[in-house]
């Protein structure tokens, strides 16, 4: 029966992503298409081979993190503010896929890296979650003497947790990435989740924009972010998976 749910969940989320984006999937397609046919027709001097390779020449580049910018490209996502954050990436699981070492050694490195880093941060949050959870549960014993009822005490507690974490981890934090990165709120709830959840699609990827310029400060912020976020969010899915079973 667990299966039989499980699989038709999929099924069901797989029907209503293809209704909602394949519509938009094929007109951006033949919107490139038209694109390209047009360019080849008002420049005739230009082959279609040498077009197709300047193409496929810049997504390689975008794939590692080199963005033209007039006549010079745009470097920055392996300084050490970007190495650092592609490293809680990494061990935290995230895997935004935006960018990944391009060398051989790098590659070893990272796997190796992982290796040791995916368990160092999993203890890691499940230390803060504890202390999270202690905190809280210390807080419903203060307010069970003062409410003579240990039910309303934690019910109440319960729900501070909740709404507090709600606020620094989700619906505040999209509010600074509409101000350093031009998202919408929405946009920047959305990558709020998706990163905190460890789904990483890469979509939404802060402080990649070549034309934006970053505090110092900000990489830095957003990994302590993702730390505790995780550490929060980890504890409201055992909460559902309590409920599930």
């Amino acid at each position: 029966v667990m299966l039989a749910v499980y699989v038709g969940y999929l099924g069901l989320g797989a029907a209503v992503l293809q209704a909602l984006e394949r519509p938009v999937e094929v007109q951006a397609a033949e919107h490139l298409l038209r694109e390209h046919w047009e360019l080849l027709a008002n420049y005739t001097c230009l082959p279609g081979p040498a077009l197709q390779r300047l193409i496929e020449g810049i997504v390689q580049a975008y794939k590692s993190g080199i963005t033209l910018k007039g006549n010079s490209t745009s470097l920055g996502r392996w300084d050490y503010s970007g190495s650092f954050f592609f490293s809680i990436s990494a061990i935290a699981t995230i895997g935004y896929g935006n960018l990944s070492p391009s060398t051989a050694v790098g590659r070893i490195f990272c796997i190796v890296f992982a290796l040791f880093g995916i368990p160092l941060n999993l203890v890691l949050l499940n230390e803060i979650g504890y202390l999270m959870l202690h905190g809280v549960q210390h807080c419903a014993r203060r307010l069970e003497e003062v409410f003579q009822c240990q039910n309303k005490a934690s019910f109440l507690m319960k729900m501070c947790a909740l709404v507090t974490g709600l606020l620094l981890f989700l619906l505040l934090p999209p509010l600074l990435f509409s101000d350093k990165e031009g998202w919408s709120y929405e946009e920047g709830f959305y990558y709020s989740f998706i990163t905190l959840s460890t789904i990483g699609f890469g979509d939404y990827v802060i402080g990649m924009n070549p034309d934006h310029t970053y505090p110092s400060w900000y990489k830095n912020v957003i990994s302590l972010w993702i730390l505790f976020g995780m550490a929060w969010l980890a504890l409201v899915i055992k909460f559902c998976i309590n409920l599930l079973e």
